[in-house]
């Protein structure tokens, strides 16, 4: 028996990383999954190795109205209903404030933080008339402690947790859970590609800092929300989940 035994999942930004690492590990815990994304041929690749039976992929991007409604319609055609959302699709882009375009801050507002709460809007009313479900929103780290470079990121961040506390206020009458995740390091092409913008950042005395010193591998962010995802995190809601190697813990940040 699998912890989501059962249980249906939309899960954003499922192509690669963590989104990748979240729909096997669902799949293994014994649901049925659609994982959305605007990589196509990686998405169709990771749901053809997940199996037909377990996974489909869905063409998804986060910012669109029309996207989102056609996830949720193919999630219900595929498997009858929808118990859980995770809002896993980000982006980042590392400039200081006065370099940056602002185009560009706009564009990560609009896929990390508008682009979770149209998810959430959209799946509200088939949870809801399926009894209940759970929403997990991934923020960071950064919505907890801001860094040079990254202001776009972390106000987009900082915006989920407070979408997911008012999300929860909200819809716990209707048996709808919502919280977030913030992990802090995490091996994914996403955290790579952003180390290697960012200069005068000591990664070996970053990494030695940690009380778990060493990055986290993606199925072990994907364990927590899984667990939230499930029937085990019932009478949680609106809460923050930090998975970041003790980071924030002390004053080391």
């Amino acid at each position: 028996m699998g912890r989501l035994d059962g249980k249906v999942a939309l899960i954003t930004g499922g192509a690669r990383g963590m989104g990748k690492a979240h729909a096997r590990h669902f799949a293994a815990e014994g649901a049925r999954v659609v994982i959305g994304d605007v990589l196509d041929d990686k998405g169709r690749a990771v749901a053809d190795g997940i199996g037909a039976d377990r996974c489909r992929f869905v063409h998804h991007d986060v910012t669109s109205e029309d996207d989102w409604a056609v996830a949720v319609d193919e999630t219900i055609d595929a498997y009858g209903r929808i118990d859980v959302l995770v809002n896993n699709a980000g982006i980042l882009r590392h400039a200081p404030v006065a370099a940056m375009d602002p185009a560009e801050f706009r564009q990560v507002v609009e896929v990390n933080l508008v682009g979770t709460w149209l998810g959430i809007r959209q799946v509200v009313p088939p949870m809801t008339a399926g009894g209940g479900g759970s929403i997990v929103n991934i923020s960071s780290i950064e919505g907890f402690a801001g860094a040079a470079g990254l202001s776009a990121y972390s106000a987009s961040k900082f915006g989920v947790r407070g979408l997911t506390r008012s999300a929860a206020q909200e819809l716990g009458p209707a048996g709808i859970r919502v919280n977030s995740v913030h992990p802090g390091g995490v091996m994914t092409s996403m955290a790579l590609a952003a180390a290697q913008t960012m200069t005068g950042v000591d990664g070996g005395g970053f990494l030695k800092s940690l009380p778990i010193a060493r990055f986290a591998e993606p199925v072990e962010i994907s364990r927590l929300v899984a667990f939230l995802a499930s029937d085990e995190a019932s009478y949680t809601t609106g809460a923050e989940f930090l998975a970041d190697g003790g980071l924030l813990s002390g004053p080391g940040y």
